[in-house]
């Protein structure tokens, strides 16, 4: 389990993070979404290592982050939003340099080499240079490096930006995979991409946890709405008066229409396939045709813009990324004193 407790970093005046605790539990896939700046990628950095905070503890396991540095790194595999490849070299060149860097036994090197890349696929470009290799295969090259030494928890930031959708789709189910073996991390910008992967959600806004729970949950506590666009063969007053028999329609609001009416509906119920139903079957009873009924359920966007859309204004005018960047170079600087 990794567990964060008061976690707070500042950098000078701007609080990155502010005073955050969750806990991650094993063999889930958790989406981290935040609006740029709002603290996403600060709290990824600590939770890996790489970053110092300014209060707070991280455990992994039970190993702190900060005082059990190499033990608690044992447990994680990191594929950074810009993966650390050495384009000069081929995939297993690559892979062979990591597994010695972590500390791999040297007996173990080969085998583990070849265990990483038949998992993520690239067995057929292990000799080619990562140079020349697609944007999808130096993804997975990426992958495969954090894979190495088998590690409990793998954080993944942002895995499928700037790929192509046949990338894409091939990055995610390689994802699904790595979910039943291990405790995935995952953050994108792609919140249809989390809400078809991930079991539960942690967004973070302005260095605060606004939420954390399954899609589902977040939709019910938060009682995001659900809507459908009707067009019916109707003047507006008997599109009315045969809606009003519907007690899960929570308001309309009508449009001008050619022909009949058109008209959307809020409804305050889930179950949004038996509210069409309802509709359909009082409207075949009043003998009135429906030209058109477009259900549109609230999903994972809707719940993200709801909790941090209040947040948007209050950003800093420095971006996070660039603070983060600036830390860790300056942080390496005084390791290698």
């Amino acid at each position: 389990m990794i567990t964060v407790e008061h976690l707070t970093k500042k950098y000078d005046t701007f609080t990155a993070v502010d005073d955050i605790s969750f806990s991650i539990g094993e063999g889930h896939i958790y989406g981290f979404l935040g609006p740029n700046g709002a603290g996403k990628s600060t709290t990824m950095n600590i939770l890996t290592g790489c970053l110092s905070a300014t209060a707070g503890e991280v455990k992994i396991d039970g190993y702190d982050i900060f005082e059990d540095g190499k033990q608690a790194k044992k447990l994680i595999g990191y594929l950074p939003e810009l993966p650390p490849l050495y384009m000069e070299e081929t995939p297993k060149e690559y892979l062979t340099f990591v597994a010695r860097a972590k500390g791999i036994a040297k007996q173990e090197v080969e085998h583990e080499v070849s265990r990483v890349m038949e998992e993520t696929k690239i067995q057929q470009m292990q000799n080619r240079l990562i140079k020349h290799l697609s944007k999808g295969y130096r993804q997975r090259v990426g992958i495969a490096q954090a894979l190495l030494g088998n590690p409990q928890y793998i954080i993944l930031d942002e895995p499928t930006v700037g790929l192509d959708p046949i990338q894409i789709i091939e990055i995610r189910e390689l994802i699904r995979e790595l979910g039943v073996k291990h405790t995935v991390i995952l953050s994108s910008h792609i919140l249809s991409e989390v809400q078809a992967m991930c079991d539960s959600v942690l967004i973070i806004a302005h260095g605060k946890i606004v939420a954390f729970d399954t899609p589902e949950n977040l939709e019910k506590a938060l009682q995001v709405t659900n809507e459908i666009d009707l067009w019916v063969e109707s003047e507006p007053a008997v599109t009315s008066d045969i809606l009003s028999g519907i007690e899960e329609i929570q308001s309309c609001e009508y449009t001008e229409a050619e022909t009949g009416s058109r008209v959307k509906l809020t409804v305050n119920t889930d179950n949004i396939t038996e509210v069409c139903k309802a509709i359909f079957y009082a409207f075949a009873s009043a003998q009135r045709a429906i030209l058109q009924m477009t259900p549109q359920k609230a999903d994972l966007e809707d719940i993200f813009l709801e909790l941090t859309e209040d947040n948007a204004d209050q950003l800093a005018e420095v971006s996070e990324s660039q603070m983060v960047e600036e830390t860790l170079e300056r942080e390496a600087e005084r390791e290698e004193e």
